[in-house]
């Protein structure tokens, strides 16, 4: 088989999105004739927003996992701001921000480019070069967030000559919350520099959504042709094969994942008063995940007759079974700017869970191309009570269906698949 090095600092048990697209690929390159060996940082060392001690079961035994050390300048950033919590989903975690973390801030914008977690960098170069040499290996992948993993990936093109593939799934000096780091003129042209050189250095770039394939084609000025493939995430198969008890004296809306003041809730929960009495006592709206009490208390005041089930952080496999127990999925894409190309990874294991999706975000953006490609549910733009009240009222009566056939393509399988013979592993 042909050995491919993959270099990625989120890893079980780290928890999170993040994780899931490599681990999930790793799975399935075997199948392709590709040989995946995994560089990440070492667990005990790490600086993980959020874990995920059951993610550790999905990792193969066969598969060759080497792990380094790391100097964490987020140890530095905790005992700053005197709290143990890292920030994480563009610091939703965070609420009233104090002094001390706005300080935080300024140093972690301004001296640790591009991000805290470049203090891994040093050694996993060393140990990759080690891998490469041993394993007589002539490809490498590096993924991120965090993007400091993508100037491995050029140090070891530049000193090695390696083919070098860069996993980008989110923006760099685009991302929503950039602005919140309070960085200088120096440190955002720094940073725009590191951007710039790794996305013209890598042989190949992939990326998770067209918007951000035009994003990333753009700042190299149009002239990619196809250097830039799009690889969206998804969902595995598997993670549904299982029997959830669906119970039917409730109507369950879900919604998983963080949210913050940046999600545009107020077409939702106009649309839901405005349910007659009767309907709104027959729903129970569960929030899985951290969400601030900010949002907890806007949604209880605005919405007293409805139960909330706040369920808070869980593990995958508890995630995906409430994703079972659902009537209807909400996702909710925040509104700011760029954000036509946002796709969230938890919108395919929506779609793998057969459960209609109820999505409020931006029109004419990829997520209502992908959509209306798998007849999975319907769009609104955050306004649109009147629509999303339809949807909740067509959901409620039983009368809203969905096709599951379509949603086939964006199995980790395929995905996979996709991946090897496109950019030819």
């Amino acid at each position: 088989m042909k050995k491919v090095l993959i270099i990625t600092y989120y890893w079980p048990p780290s928890g999170g999105a993040g994780v899931q697209r490599w681990l999930k690929f790793t799975k399935y390159l075997s199948s392709f004739g590709i040989q995946p060996i995994v560089l990440t940082v070492d667990p005990g060392r790490a600086s993980y927003a959020q874990r995920d001690e059951s993610l550790k079961d999905e990792v193969a035994d066969e598969l060759l996992v080497y792990t380094t050390k790391t100097v964490e300048l987020y140890d530095l950033y905790k005992k700053l701001i005197g709290k143990g919590e890292i920030p994480y989903g563009g610091f939703s975690n965070q609420q009233e921000e104090s002094v001390l973390q706005k300080v935080a801030k300024v140093v972690r914008g301004n001296f640790f480019i591009p991000d805290p977690r470049k203090g891994w960098n040093r050694f996993a170069y060393q140990k990759a070069v080690q891998l490469i040499r041993e394993h007589q290996i002539d490809t490498v992948i590096t993924t991120s967030p965090p993007h400091s993993t993508q100037m491995i990936g050029l140090k070891l093109k530049r000193q090695l000559g390696i083919r070098w593939i860069a996993d980008l799934r989110d923006p760099w000096t685009d991302i929503y919350y950039y602005g919140e780091l309070y960085r200088s003129s120096w440190a955002k042209r720094r940073d725009q520099v590191l951007e710039l050189k790794v996305l013209q250095a890598a042989d190949q770039i992939v990326t998770v959504s067209k918007a951000l394939k035009r994003l990333f084609d753009e700042k190299l000025g149009g002239t990619t042709g196809s250097k830039i493939l799009v690889v969206p995430n998804g969902y595995d198969e598997d993670d549904f094969d299982v029997k959830v008890p669906v119970s039917d004296d409730k109507f369950v809306i879900t919604y998983t994942g963080t949210i913050s003041t940046a999600y545009d809730m107020d077409g939702l929960l106009r649309a839901l008063r405005e349910l007659d009495e009767q309907q709104q006592k027959g729903i129970l709206f569960r929030l899985v995940g951290n969400i601030p009490p900010v949002i907890i208390d806007r949604i209880r005041h605005e919405l007293p007759l409805i139960e909330l089930d706040l369920v808070g952080y869980v593990d995958h496999a508890k995630s995906v079974s409430y994703l079972l127990k659902s009537s209807i999925q909400l996702l909710i894409i925040p509104k700011i700017e760029n954000n036509k190309g946002i796709v969230t990874g938890k919108f395919y294991e929506y779609l793998a869970s057969g459960k209609p999706v109820l999505a409020i975000g931006p029109m004419g953006g990829d997520l209502g191309e992908v959509i209306m490609e798998t007849a999975c549910g319907l769009l609104f733009d955050y306004s649109d009570s009147e629509g999303i009240k339809k949807m909740l009222t067509q959901n409620l009566q039983g009368s809203f269906e969905i096709n599951r056939d379509r949603a086939t393509k964006y199995s980790r399988r395929e995905l996979t698949q996709k991946l090897v013979q496109e950019i030819v592993l």
